[in-house]
């Protein structure tokens, strides 16, 4: 019989009803695992386990916390190409790409192993003599995660890593469709000598698993990282609940690249397709956006059409394989759902969008690239999620910026010129929570806020120490000398 990975609740591994194939979106025929489905039984019981464990954990050392966590990056590092091998497996990036998420989470753990260390507070003089106060960060207790199925170890990684940090305790719902990256993690977190309880995971449905951990009145937080439409469903249960929750919210991008005259074409064009279209494209971050500006379009489309028949298609974990398959059957039809509607409003397909056969039986896509599109239609306004970009012509660069922002989201943004100038000013005015100049904008450092404006982001941001924000509550005490 095929191994099940079990739920992990209150440090015991416990079966759900039921369990789901985990299958290899580069090879159908390869079952990664099978996977429990929970219910909303384990989900409270879940639950109870962390709000059991939340009292002895909040009052934790830094210390403890940190020898902990740094434990735990210590073995995902040390581990780092077995679980990236895990990740592309089940996910469909390439190899290179899962190790070096795997490495990332490892490195987010020991980011916030020095979190722990570095939490401070204030002491302020009160305007009343005698009077000394205090402020202080304290761990706001249960939070719940919703996880996606695009980067299935590393947003767990930041999500988990900064709740632990300040002394929370988590119940965790990764996407059903990739739960074996997340069920590795916090295994290796576990056993790293977090106490039980503290942290636990309930695999499946959202529609189960996940809305009982919205509904859930011993839940203070909920982080969510997915579909803008899920997104709103997340924050009306989180305000609808007895006590509101507090929420954060990581949801979609149609991001724009701005590209001058004045750029460099080479660089442009390769910051471009790594943005586009690595990952699959399956990233909120990624460039589906391409603002060119007349005296340099017609050489960039054509210089980027050449560099993407030179991109290699196939299994994630093949060496040379520069884009994977996309994630599953039901993605795969959307992405093609979005270039018939390219193709019916009046974008030209410059090249790609084919479904290709390889060795094996998967969801393999050529990247596809539409000219003539313009800011108006909906594979300019929709978020497609996958290996599909369009060029839109602007004059110049006033009319490109006016472009770039005239959307719902305001995830990233980017800009390829050579002119400090154009640089300075679109960094001021691009109306996006993270901008890039001559680089992708998909690309974050772990260390630093990640986060968007506008339909993208809702709440505190996510990583580096911006996290406290979400994860701690302010106490002011005061003191009568």
């Amino acid at each position: 019989m095929t191994e099940i990975f079990k739920n992990l609740i209150a440090g015991e591994r416990v079966g759900g009803s039921n369990a789901s194939r985990n299958i290899n979106p580069s090879n159908t025929n390869d079952v990664v695992g099978e996977y429990a489905q929970g219910s909303v039984e384990d989900l409270n019981n879940a639950v109870a386990a962390a709000k059991a464990a939340f009292p002895a954990w909040s009052r934790t050392t830094p210390q403890e916390r940190y020898e902990i966590l740094k434990k735990a990056s210590d073995e995902i590092l040390a581990r780092k190409e077995e679980l990236g091998r895990l990740l592309s497996r089940e996910e469909g990036k390439t190899l290179p790409e899962g190790i070096g998420e795997a490495t990332r989470a490892g490195q987010i753990f020991a980011f916030f192993a020095g979190e722990c260390l570095r939490l401070a507070g204030e002491a302020i003089p009160s305007i009343r003599p005698g009077v000394g106060v205090e402020v202080t960060r304290e761990p706001v207790g249960i939070i719940g995660m919703i996880t996606p199925w695009n980067f299935p170890i590393a947003i767990p990684g930041w999500k988990i890593a900064p709740a632990l940090a300040y002394g929370n305790c988590v119940v965790i719902k990764p996407a059903d469709l990739v739960p074996g990256s997340a069920w590795a993690l916090v295994d290796i977190i576990q056993r790293a000598g977090l106490p039980k309880g503290v942290l636990n995971l309930v695999m499946g449905r959202g529609s189960v698993v996940g809305q009982a951990l919205l509904e859930h009145k011993d839940v203070h937080a909920i982080s969510f990282t997915g579909s803008v439409s899920t997104g709103r469903k997340v924050a009306a249960a989180c305000i609808a609940s007895n006590p509101m929750k507090k929420v954060q919210l990581e949801m979609g991008g149609k991001n724009p690249l701005v590209v001058l005259d004045d750029a460099d074409l080479k660089l442009a064009v390769e910051t471009a397709v790594n943005g586009a279209f690595f990952s699959t494209g399956q990233r909120c971050t990624a460039s589906s956006r391409l603002i060119v500006t007349d005296g340099i379009h017609d050489r960039f489309v054509e210089a980027a059409v050449e560099r993407m028949k030179g991109l290699v298609v196939d299994d994630a974990l093949k060496a040379g394989t520069h884009i994977g398959p996309v994630v599953d059957q039901s993605q795969l039809d959307q992405d093609l759902k979005y270039l018939a509607i390219a193709k019916d409003e009046g974008a030209k397909l410059a090249w790609g969008g084919e479904v290709l056969s390889r060795e094996s039986p998967g969801f393999y896509m050529q990247p596809a690239l539409f000219t003539e599109a313009t800011n108006a239609m909906r594979i300019s306004r929709e978020e497609v999620f996958g290996p599909v970009a369009s060029v839109i012509r602007a004059k110049n660069y006033e009319e490109a910026l006016a472009i770039a922002n005239d959307t719902e989201f305001g995830l990233a943004a980017g800009i390829c010129t050579t002119s400090l100038k154009h640089a300075t000013h679109f960094k001021r005015n691009s109306e996006a929570g993270m901008v890039m100049v001559n680089l992708p904008t998909a690309g974050v450092d772990y260390h630093v806020p990640f986060g968007g404006r506008k339909g993208s982001s809702y709440g505190p941001r996510e990583q580096g120490a911006y996290a406290r924000e979400f994860y701690t509550t302010v106490k002011t005490a005061y003191t009568l000398a």
